[in-house]
């Protein structure tokens, strides 16, 4: 078994972070605050915020514990984003089928195929744009200069010309 500097097991998906990460797939986008953050900050730039902060309640909401408590959040959620009223609306097929009966008997997995829905809308519209955008590309960029500083480059660079001559 191979660990890494802080003695973790060390695999290949744990040697990929932050863009690199991100840009592997939209899950481990979510996976990583940071990443959520920044995508959060494209889609704001695009009106489209409430795809992912739907997600992520709805994340939330199935950890939910107590009846009381996810009836409560069914509710918020129900009039954040899927009510005709909502403040930050969702763009879902079949909301209208969801309506607030349901909320009085709420189960961990209520949204999930409004989630997935969402979910879908980001992974194949919003993901690839953001992946292209300067957001991203400019996060991108910085971790690679960090990771590989140009005065370390010139010094190798340096050594294989004194030693290939």
């Amino acid at each position: 078994e191979i660990n890494d500097s802080e003695g973790h097991p060390s695999s290949s998906h744990q040697a990929l972070k932050g863009t690199s990460k991100w840009a592997t797939s939209l899950e481990n986008l979510l996976e990583d605050p940071e990443g959520v953050k920044r995508f959060r900050e494209f889609l704001k730039k695009e009106f489209s915020e409430e795809n992912v902060l739907f997600w992520l309640a709805c994340e939330e909401f199935k950890k939910t514990q107590g009846k009381k408590q996810m009836q409560e959040k069914a509710k918020e959620i129900y009039m954040t984003f899927l009510s005709s009223k909502a403040s930050s609306q969702v763009n879902v097929e079949g909301q209208s089928r969801l309506n607030e009966t349901i909320l009085e008997t709420p189960h961990p997995l209520m949204f999930q195929k409004l989630q997935d829905q969402i979910f879908n809308l980001m992974k194949y519209d919003s993901y690839s744009r953001f992946l292209k955008s300067d957001i991203f590309l400019n996060l991108k960029k910085s971790e690679e200069q960090e990771e590989n500083p140009p005065e370390a480059q010139t010094a190798a660079k340096r050594a294989s010309r004194i030693y290939n001559t």
